[in-house]
């Protein structure tokens, strides 16, 4: 089963929207995880400040203030933070938007509505490498 790669593990979610949030949070619930939640980069940012278990991130990418690429640049910029992997998640799935979040230093894309089988083998494979 592709959620025991994430037992025990910690994550960040970064999103400005609660009900997305929400939605993460109750799929993810019962994994046996350690999750933390940002409303926005900068606390994104003070959270893997705070909390240096952090593993890896699901950064919404569309947050007003600090977006999502912004956000990843500073993390990438910042050296305790620069190698946690980061997947993007967006609703703007508009062609060329994979490659301007993996450009921007995002490790992996997924785009909304979430596939959460797909994200859970995206975060697995990162946090699991062969």
């Amino acid at each position: 089963m592709i959620a025991e790669g994430l037992k025990g593990r910690s994550i960040l979610i970064v999103d400005d929207d609660p009900r997305n949030t929400f939605a993460l949070l109750s799929y993810l619930d019962g994994m046996e995880m350690k999750i933390y939640t940002a409303g926005d980069g900068f606390q994104a940012i003070e959270s893997l400040n705070n909390h240096v278990s952090i593993e890896i991130v699901l950064m919404d990418m569309m947050m007003p203030e600090m977006d999502g690429y912004e956000t990843i640049g500073r993390i990438r910029n910042n050296k305790p933070t620069a190698g946690i992997p980061i997947i993007a998640v967006t609703a703007k799935a508009m062609k060329g938007d994979r490659d301007k979040c993996l450009e921007a230093g995002a490790s992996e894309y997924v785009s909304k509505p979430v596939n959460m089988q797909e994200l859970l083998k995206k975060m697995v494979d990162m946090l699991n490498p062969v």
